[in-house]
């Protein structure tokens, strides 16, 4: 089928490369324009606008892919479908009407609908999550769902571990998608409304580890949020991040710090969390028994 594919991230980059490799290779990608990113603020094209020009795809990065420009542009291509993934625009009347279109989300939808699914997928301590490839409508993720596969959450998995896998996913389901479409034998299924959850985007405040919550809790935080994000705590001597933590049955009380078997140990509201790798502020991740040998023990 001629397509053209809307993404922008990491996720949507990983889909975009397998896409490239079936019948259905796109036409035309299009992302949003380059953005400051990092620490030195340093103008960076979009994940899946590198894939592009990896692949030699056509690219389109447009502000909005509402605007009349971006429209031409996309029916000069004149495309028989559509793949969305981790887009974050909002797409709009005409081009809802006049495409077929096809998302990729990575959840068991309607669980997680909205920007950040793996991420609250792991922080609830879901024991499973999957792809989802839905009808793109002008409701938030809630168009009826083509295909839907479950995969179990590992115990030690953190995001950038169980997104590699449903982008692998993802990018299967959307080609499995494209192929029934063209074969004229796609079937879409209604989400039930009321069992929808949402994966509102993680808040900077959701970063910080408070020691009174549950030592589970913090290890699932720290997962969700590693390594693109980030957790960390606040210590009087400033931010320490954690990149690796697991709870552990040691008694230490809550908010007290204490270094034991080259880790350092956080006593929380409810069990201890173990943290195993961690990083200095405005320095690298680091083993925590590396960290106390040039390091005095945190104080929160």
């Amino acid at each position: 089928m001629r397509t053209i594919y809307l993404g922008t991230s990491e996720f949507a980059a990983a889909v975009l490369r397998r896409l490239a490799g079936s019948p259905h290779r796109p036409l035309l990608v299009v992302t949003p324009p380059d953005r400051p990113k990092g620490r030195g603020r340093r103008t960076l094209p979009p994940a899946a606008a590198e894939a592009a020009g990896e692949l030699g795809i056509e690219l389109l990065q447009a502000e909005s892919v509402n605007e009349e420009a971006a429209l031409e542009r996309i029916r000069a291509a004149r495309p028989e479908a559509a793949a969305v993934c981790a887009f974050g625009q909002l797409i709009r009347e005409p081009l809802l009407s006049e495409l077929p279109m096809l998302n990729v989300h990575p959840s068991l939808l309607p669980r997680w609908r909205g920007a950040a699914p793996i991420e609250r997928a792991i922080m609830a301590g879901d024991p499973s999550t999957g792809v989802s490839v839905m009808r793109v409508t002008a409701g938030l993720d809630s168009g009826p769902v083509a295909l839907r596969e479950e995969v179990s959450i590992g115990p030690e998995e953190d995001f950038e571990i169980l997104s590699a896998r449903l982008a692998e996913l993802g990018g299967e389901l959307l080609v499995r998608a494209l192929d029934l479409h063209a074969e004229g034998r796609l079937e879409l299924q209604e989400q039930d409304d009321d069992e929808a959850t949402y994966a509102g985007k993680i808040d900077p405040a959701e970063r910080c580890l408070d020691p009174t919550r549950p030592a589970v809790e913090l290890a699932r935080a720290v997962r969700a949020l590693s390594p693109h994000i980030g957790a960390y705590l606040e210590t009087a001597a400033g931010r320490l991040g954690v990149r690796r933590a697991r709870p552990v049955d040691v008694g230490v009380r809550a908010g007290e710090m204490r270094a034991e078997w080259g880790a350092l140990l956080l006593g929380c509201g409810q069990g201890t969390l173990r943290l195993e790798v961690v990083q200095p502020q405005g320095g690298k991740p680091m083993a925590a028994g590396a960290y106390l040998r040039g390091h005095p023990l945190p104080r929160l």
